[in-house]
């Protein structure tokens, strides 16, 4: 497998992360953002959106993290995704979150403040409080987002922009559970940070 790849997006993180924890590995192929690499020819080839990651398994051209995740757990650890008909719906529910209400809270506020990018920070920033604490309520309630026994992808796909949420200006401290939750994803076998989260 081959991941394109950029180390400062938890999107890729996503992925990264998921595959060390499922024991599988992938090449890493570095997209250069700041030049433009996502938006030139060969890139758009792999993905029409020009984003990041994108996965290649063989003949298979996967893009959008959430999608990978889905893909990587049913192919090789479906114990992440659980079959049953309730698990699959909570499951979507979460990875919906992940790339509306975390895209649009702390992943927003994150990259407003690290890349300096010109965004409403104001409005970022209340996005990623309502996000974090509907979190809270939920992981204060249950170990994991799907309400199953062990993680599912959908933990995976709402851990890396909730952890990272404090450069994005938010206080984490007001966050116990979800301060448990990390500490939990964070002692499963084959964890790996990402800069930020060391």
């Amino acid at each position: 497998m081959k991941l394109h790849d950029l180390t400062l997006s938890g999107n890729c993180y996503k992925v990264r992360l998921f595959l060390s924890l499922i024991g599988q590995s992938a090449e890493r192929v570095p997209v250069d953002l700041r030049q433009g690499e996502h938006k030139r020819p060969a890139f758009l080839a792999l993905n029409p959106r020009g984003q990041v990651p994108v996965l290649e398994d063989d003949e298979v051209r996967l893009a959008d993290s959430q999608a990978i995740l889905v893909y990587l757990a049913l192919r090789h650890a479906p114990a992440w995704h659980p079959q049953d008909v309730l698990s699959q719906a909570r499951i979507a529910g979460w990875l919906s979150f992940a790339a509306n209400e975390m895209h649009h809270g702390p992943a927003t506020a994150r990259f407003g403040r690290v890349f300096r990018m010109p965004i409403d920070q104001a409005l970022a920033v209340s996005r990623a409080q309502a996000a974090l604490t509907l979190l809270e309520q939920q992981l204060g309630k249950h170990a994991w987002l799907a309400e199953t026994p062990i993680p599912t992808i959908a933990d995976v796909a709402v851990y890396p922009y909730a952890a990272l949420a404090g450069e994005g200006g938010q206080n984490l401290a007001d966050y116990p559970a979800l301060q448990a939750w990390f500490g939990r994803i964070r002692e499963l076998p084959g964890y790996v940070p990402m800069p930020g989260l060391e």
